[in-house]
């Protein structure tokens, strides 16, 4: 049906006629690509939308959503007032999506509460606020991990995709007396997994140069852990977020609370480029992150960021691990190779 070489004789299975479909356009929508086909997808042109930012949402919100729920609900703007603090909130703390659809759910259910309260002649004007929002949509539904305040031993902060926009993450490693294991926990998907034991490889071949005795991994359990075990994590950007802090661990050397990461590691040290970068970025700034490092590779994309973002953050393009780790641990851990003293006379 899709393929113009060959659907002008389309036959349908229920009518069986055929139709000739050379010359119509087929347009569909989905949310993730990963459960198509992929003769399915081979046959389609894929073009991706990033979802709103919030500041997107709020100008939607404000200027249609709202207004179009006032009128459903017979009431009008001089009988509810709402701030765009309100609306903002609604956004972080009741709603998780990259669109506007259970926005607009919120918004009706404010509205339809306060034609409530019209009809019951209990008020003629109403105005809601950040602290009286629960009255109307109960406590808050999601809550942010929130940014960590101090510098921590073993503690990275990295930056995930999801299908409902950029999230940050906290990856936790620890180590233990034990035989040499390695603990994965958090619901961490098979690609996740494969990026922490390629971290692990990569810090134990510069063992060396952090200074860490090479008997260490054989005598010790390395326990790995990305709280919200709830929630479903996979994939490979969180790779430099894994060696930093693996290393924060095993040097107990702090990571910087104020750096949040996010790119692919290699057995080799290098750093690859990521996808998704607009929406990890957003998630950056709001969770009050300073400084984000970012594939050397994915500089390009910097253009698709949002004017007003890249002046509040402070970006590092790094193309190996070695340049992650001097900006994201507190001092210096990588020890500097000495030069080779010059040799004086003739060697016979």
């Amino acid at each position: 049906m899709l393929d113009p070489e060959q659907n002008n004789t389309f036959s349908d299975h229920y009518l069986g006629v055929p139709f000739d479909l050379s010359q119509v356009m087929f347009i569909t929508t989905a949310n993730l690509l990963d459960p198509i086909q992929p003769a399915f997808r081979d046959r389609m042109e894929i073009i991706y939308l990033a979802g709103y930012t919030e500041e997107e949402k709020l100008h939607i919100a404000r200027r249609y959503l709202f207004p179009r729920q006032l009128k459903e609900n017979g009431i009008n703007d001089s009988i509810l007032s709402v701030s765009d603090k309100v609306i903002l909130k609604t956004i972080s703390g009741y709603t998780r999506e990259a669109g506007v659809r259970n926005l607009e759910r919120e918004l009706a259910n404010v509205c339809r509460k306060i034609a409530k309260k019209v009809a019951e002649n209990k008020g003629d004007r109403f105005h809601v606020n950040t602290i009286n929002l629960s009255k109307y949509l109960g406590p808050v539904k999601f809550l942010r991990e929130a940014e960590s305040k101090t510098d921590e031993v073993g503690v990275a902060t990295g930056l995930a995709w999801t299908e409902v926009g950029g999230e940050i993450i906290h990856v936790e490693v620890t180590t233990m007396k034990g035989k040499g294991a390695l603990i994965l926990t958090g619901h961490l998907g098979e690609v996740m997994k494969e990026s922490a034991q390629a971290a692990l490889s990569y810090t134990r071949s510069i063992s060396k140069a952090l200074g860490i005795d090479e008997e260490f991994y054989a005598k010790n359990d390395i326990h790995i852990h990305v709280p919200a075990g709830a929630i479903p994590k996979d994939g490979p950007s969180a790779g430099i977020t894994l060696a930093t802090a693996l290393v924060s661990a095993l040097t107990k050397i702090p990571a910087k609370c104020e750096v949040a990461m996010t790119g692919e590691i290699t057995l080799r040290g290098k750093v690859l480029p990521i996808g998704g970068l607009k929406e990890k970025v957003l998630a950056a700034k709001r969770a009050g992150i300073r400084r984000v490092i970012v594939p050397k590779q994915n500089e390009k994309d910097m253009q698709d960021i949002p004017s007003k973002v890249k002046r509040e953050l402070d970006f590092v393009f790094v193309e190996m691990i070695d340049e992650v780790l001097e900006v994201a641990l507190t001092k210096p851990v990588l020890a500097k190779a000495k030069p080779e003293k010059k040799k004086t006379g003739v060697d016979i």
